[in-house]
Order: C-alpha cells, then structure tokens, then sequence
C-alpha cells in the first residue's frame, strides 16, 4: 500500500465480482470531492476452467493495486439468491479479490448491491443503467462501457467514499453536479439527493 504525502488525498479502489465479467473502478479523493481515474474489466466468460478464472481475478486485482495504489478497497457484497451454484462463485471471486488487497496491506469495506444502488442514486432498486448514468453525471464520463460492470466496481468506489468522512460535502457535490432524475420511489425510496439528504440527515456527519 501506498504512503500517501498528502493525507487528504486518497485512492479508493471498487470492485464488482463476477465470474463472466468483473468489474473495476478506480476514484480520486481529494479533501472534499472526488474525481474519476479508471473504468476497468476482466473479460472471463472464454476460460472454461473455474480455477483459472480464479487466478485471473487474483492477479488482475494486484496489478491494478500495484498500478494505481489504491488506499481503500470498496467491494460489492455477493446477493442472496435461490441460485446456491451462482452465490458460490460469487462468493468465490469476491474472496479471491479481497486477498488481493489483503495481499498488498490494503483495507477492504464490503457493501450490499442496494446500499450501493441507494448511495449513487437515492434507490436502493435502482436498475444498471440508472446507477451508471448517474455516475456518468458525477464524475463527467464522456461516455460509458458497453458492459456497465466496470460502472458497478465505480459505484462501488463512490458509495464507499459517500459513506466516509467527506460524506455530507460528497452528497453537496452530487447534488449540485447530477443532472439525473429518477421518479419518486415508494415505500422508503427517494426522488434524489436533496431527498435523500433531508430524510437523512441523522447519517451525515
């Protein structure tokens, strides 16, 4: 892990597990707002071998570790499902990714794919598409991956540097820079982030 010279600034490294596709995204942190570094994925539906794929996830997470030097790791949690076969895989390439960044000495933070749906768009049933297109108005992105895994390791990314220190400016600057607007939810959903921020207000410091 990196020994940063500038302690406001950090590197928060987010991952989306998966075992076709694995999705990496890579924010800057500084003081109070964050900036985009890299949307990144590994391709893993041509090996047949699940052992192989394992490897892969584990040296491609150390290569970005090693390339970019990430201070924090934010990892997507895998999801209960009625697929016990699928929530095993996931469950292994999360665990390799996660010993990865254990390797290298840096700390991981796990969320629920809703908390993270819930940070970058105020709904926690948030649809791919949705989350991506609110990130690409956060950060700027001038256009978006084909695949929207790399867009789930970046949330992953932002929901971890929303739920830090700098949670309640992140909220400010997300606000202010989105120009993406979703229909009011029901039962406990929110129409954006003035919503979300007046409903909780209690969870910003």
């Amino acid at each position: 892990m990196k020994e940063s010279s500038k302690s406001s600034e950090r590197i928060i490294l987010g991952v989306d597990p998966g075992t076709t596709i694995m999705g990496f995204g890579i924010i800057r942190v500084i003081g109070q707002k964050m900036s985009f570094v890299q949307l990144n994925e590994l391709l893993l539906h041509k090996y047949p071998d699940p052992y192989t794929k394992l490897k892969l996830i584990f040296d491609r997470t150390v290569e970005l570790i090693d390339t970019y030097h990430p201070d924090e790791m934010a990892i997507e949690a895998p999801f209960f499902g009625k697929n016990v076969q699928s929530m095993l895989k996931l469950g292994r390439a999360q665990g390799v990714a996660m010993a990865a960044a254990l390797s290298r000495q840096v700390p991981i933070t796990e969320y629920l794919p809703k908390k993270i749906k819930m940070a970058i768009t105020g709904n926690g049933n948030a649809s791919k598409e949705q989350v991506a297109k609110m990130l690409q108005s956060m950060l700027d992105l001038k256009e978006l991956p084909k695949n929207l895994d790399s867009t789930d390791g970046l949330a992953a990314a932002v929901c971890h540097f929303f739920n830090g220190p700098s949670a309640a400016a992140g909220l400010e600057q997300a606000s202010k820079s989105s120009a993406v607007s979703f229909p009011k939810q029901k039962k406990g959903g929110y129409s954006g982030w003035d919503a979300f921020v007046t409903q909780n207000k209690d969870r910003i410091s």
